[in-house]
């Protein structure tokens, strides 16, 4: 998944769950906008530092199975 899908999935997710919220007070959804943005802005900056967190996590998996492979066929060689 691309960062930007990630960063506008998150911040669609936020500004969902300001409208529900609002929704379930039986307030106006779209009367105080400051409050849309700021649930978006705060879903959108979880889903940036999710991604990398994710590129971060990917890499150390395939550093590892390395690591493994290469103890195998070490292991698969002196026995």
């Amino acid at each position: 998944m691309s960062l930007l899908a990630n960063i506008i999935g998150f911040s669609a997710f936020g500004f969902g769950a300001r409208c529900f919220q609002l929704g379930i007070q039986k307030r106006n959804i779209f009367s105080h906008p400051e409050g849309h943005i700021a649930a978006a802005a705060i879903f959108g900056t979880f889903g940036y530092f999710l991604y990398y967190t994710e590129q971060r996590q990917n890499e150390q998996i395939a550093h590892k199975r390395k690591v493994l492979e290469a103890n195998r066929a070490g292991e698969a060689v002196s026995a």
